[in-house]
């Protein structure tokens, strides 16, 4: 898969082609997309080229580094996890001259096809690019991320969030029987930047002490200090139940929606091509620890409490039946929909069949991006969620409950009530 492509002949020339990048985080599931496209484009009568490393050498105006794919290259890979084309984040429309020699140099492969497998970014990215071909180059994206963040119809799920959410489990699974054997806390950091989905779902599949997301905050910023409060205040009530261990999730994008000054080393992050921080820079577990851990010996109480990051562990697992069959689906619906005729679309599934979304019902008109979708806190399914975590409650603050709280704190009922109802309210419609 690494040579380069092979020079056209005169019966080459003849066939139109459809080109395949991915771009963005990995996912599981990816090859089964390049896979499915490969074998339904080839089997219409084109010919299928990879980019290798999604955009990154095309905003370079570098057409070099392609891989002509065949159908005994591809046949297989639809369960083996990463990506054989590999990926990057590179944005191709950061700027005009990139995005103009990027379709300089798909014109100079003869692209008259592309599909494009990423999350909002890559769509993005691709959006622009059909913006201004104009239909000269036939483009569609797959959607592809663990933190199942896009807006697809009926609200299906991103391909790679379910493998990514099962493989998580299981990890935290082994966390609390390490937590119940050792009698220790752990604060598990889960991926996802805009949508604490993959948190959501990894804590209540698994039955995790509690999971916090960027969504349960109703103000746009909050302090750091709720999130600690949070987690305390779940140690102090597992504890007046006679439990001293537990795990808690949390949302690597809590820290997007943090003021900055309440994160030690925010301010030494690095944006990426598309301007987001650079979350991986910031050490949201260790100083989530070091602040927990802190707050509970000014409280008297004695715990071990651990940080770990879940996440890149994810990203190229081996994908399960489940997205092996989805991404089967969206490759062939990607070739099948280009060649009649459309483009300009991500692909999507609603009730079994093959859904295209228009590029401009993904846009935010504010900020002009792909639109992100994030966890809906009305809904049942959080509620759900939320009512089996060991958290502090509205309820919690009233006799008896608060009295016996109080005194696992070893505070009396009023300070306990003044230090952690504002951590419960700032979650909650409660006033």
């Amino acid at each position: 898969m690494t040579a380069p492509i092979a020079t056209m002949n005169s019966g080459d020339k003849q066939r139109e082609t459809l080109a395949i990048l991915v771009g963005g985080g990995p996912a599981p599931g990816i090859n089964g997309v390049i896979a499915s496209a490969t074998i339904e484009a080839i089997k219409c009568g084109l010919r299928v080229v990879g980019l290798r490393d999604g955009y990154r050498w095309l905003v370079e105006g570098d057409s070099g580094h392609v891989v002509e794919l065949k159908i005994e290259e591809v046949s297989r890979i639809h369960f083996t996890g990463g990506s054989i084309l590999r990926t990057s984040r590179t944005n191709p429309a950061r700027d005009e001259a990139s995005l103009g020699r990027v379709i300089d140099a798909l014109t100079a492969l003869g692209v008259r096809y592309l599909i494009c497998i990423g999350g909002d970014d890559t769509t993005y990215g691709a959006a622009r690019i059909a913006e201004r071909t104009r239909g000269r180059i036939g483009i569609v994206t797959v959607p592809k991320t663990i933190d199942n963040d896009l807006p697809l119809p009926e609200n299906a799920a991103t391909f790679g969030y379910e493998t990514a959410r099962t493989i998580g489990a299981g990890i935290i699974e082994s966390l609390m029987e390490d937590a119940r054997t050792t009698s220790r806390w752990y604060l598990t950091i889960s991926m996802g930047r805009k949508s604490g989905s993959l948190a959501l779902g990894m804590c209540k599949s698994a039955g995790a002490t509690l999971a916090v997301i960027p969504e349960e905050f109703r103000g746009k910023k909050f302090d750091l200090a709720l999130v600690v409060d949070i987690i305390v205040g779940a140690i102090i009530k597992r504890r007046a139940s006679g439990h001293d261990d537990g795990v808690a999730v949390i949302a690597e994008g809590i820290a997007e929606r943090m003021d900055v000054g309440t994160l030690a080393s925010a301010a030494g992050s690095h944006a990426d091509a598309y301007g987001h921080v650079h979350i991986a820079d910031i050490p949201l577990g260790i100083v989530l620890r070091d602040q927990v851990g802190a707050a509970l010996k000014q409280l008297g109480i004695d715990a071990t409490v651990v940080a770990k990051d879940i996440g890149y562990e994810l990203r190229c697992a081996k994908p399960l039946p489940f997205d092996v069959d989805y991404t089967r689906t969206l490759g062939y619906g990607a070739v099948r929909h280009l060649l009649s005729g459309g483009s300009g679309v991500l692909i999507a599934i609603a009730g079994g069949r093959v859904t295209p979304v228009n590029f401009e019902q993904l846009l935010d008109p504010d900020t002009g991006r792909i639109r992100v979708r994030t966890v809906d806190v009305s809904t049942e399914s959080y509620q759900v969620a939320r009512s089996y975590m060991i958290r502090l409650e509205l309820q919690d603050f009233e006799e008896p409950a608060l009295s016996r709280l109080a005194e696992h704190a070893k505070l009396s009922a009023a300070a306990f009530k003044a230090r952690f109802l504002p951590s419960v309210r700032a979650t909650t419609d409660g006033s």
